[in-house]
């Protein structure tokens, strides 16, 4: 017998893809278990299993900027509840973060790709379950997305939850409108403008030469965060969704004085902000 539970949670977070590097992601996730009935006739009732994966994910994989220990060219450590890692992409230049543990995942995988999350979860999360169920089918799907997207990655300081976390990100759609009307080549873009982007404040910003270094204190800890300048976007204020909106917002506006505008940024999967210039 088997239970499903389509679009159960979204995971929202970052991981360093050995081509594009530091890469902002959005997925769906889907879930079958395998087992026997119990007394009630169920191999397990639907709200335990949406509440024990989702604090799972929550816990292992949302809001964490997720590495493949595999990843050629890696180099990653943890000493006295800090990870620090370093890698070097393609082109040139280096990522470096510094962050408490519970903010770096380190998965014993070569590439971190839809299905090789899967099974390192699905290896996991038997343990949660009663033992009538023998058996977990994971499955991450991407937002089937027509128009533009882009990737982000970002950390808001001040935020009292996860999203505190340094380097954790987004697979987000961004709709603009003129006068009422979507401007598909002003998405195109901006999507393009901001592709595998970082989006960081300038109060935490430390420039050294091409590279972007972001330092704060949060509440879990201490985060530090090196980039390429060529893959950093900043702000001056916070990088949450509403900010984000206004910020593009105000930039259209000054391209297009005379024009009414809205924007919709999304912050993954089926929510965002709209901010109007």
């Amino acid at each position: 017998m088997k239970l499903f539970v389509e679009n159960l949670t979204h995971v929202d977070f970052s991981y360093i893809d050995p081509e594009r590097g530091l890469l902002g992601e959005s997925w769906a996730v889907n879930l079958i278990l395998d087992g026997s009935l119990d007394q009630q006739g169920m191999i397990c009732d639907f709200g335990t299993v949406k509440k024990r994966v989702k604090q799972w994910l929550d816990a292992q994989v949302d809001h964490c900027l997720v590495v493949a220990t595999g990843l050629k060219g890696l180099n990653a450590s943890r000493e006295n509840g800090i990870t620090r890692l370093s890698w070097t992409y393609p082109q040139g230049g280096e990522i470096r973060c510094s962050a408490p543990d519970q903010a770096i995942a380190l998965i014993e995988v070569e590439r971190v790709e839809e299905y090789s999350l899967a099974q390192w979860c699905r290896a996991q999360l038997l343990a949660i379950f009663p033992e009538q169920v023998s058996g977990v089918q994971l499955e991450f799907v991407p937002e089937h997305i027509d128009g533009a997207y882009y990737h982000y990655s970002h950390g808001l300081q001040q935020h009292a939850g996860n999203c505190q976390r340094i380097a954790h990100g987004h697979r987000s759609r961004i709709q603009l409108l003129r006068n009422g009307k979507r401007d598909f080549a002003l998405e195109a873009q901006w999507a393009e403008a901001l592709r595998d982007i970082y989006i960081g404040s300038r109060d935490h910003l430390q420039v050294v030469g091409d590279v972007h270094h972001y330092v704060y204190d949060a509440p879990q800890g201490h985060f530090e965060l090196s980039l390429p300048a060529r893959v950093c976007y900043d702000i001056e204020t916070e990088s949450t969704v509403e900010r984000i909106a206004q910020h593009l917002a105000e930039r259209i506006k000054f391209d297009y004085p005379q024009d009414a505008i809205e924007v919709r940024a999304f912050e993954g999967i089926g929510k965002g902000a709209i901010a109007t210039a």
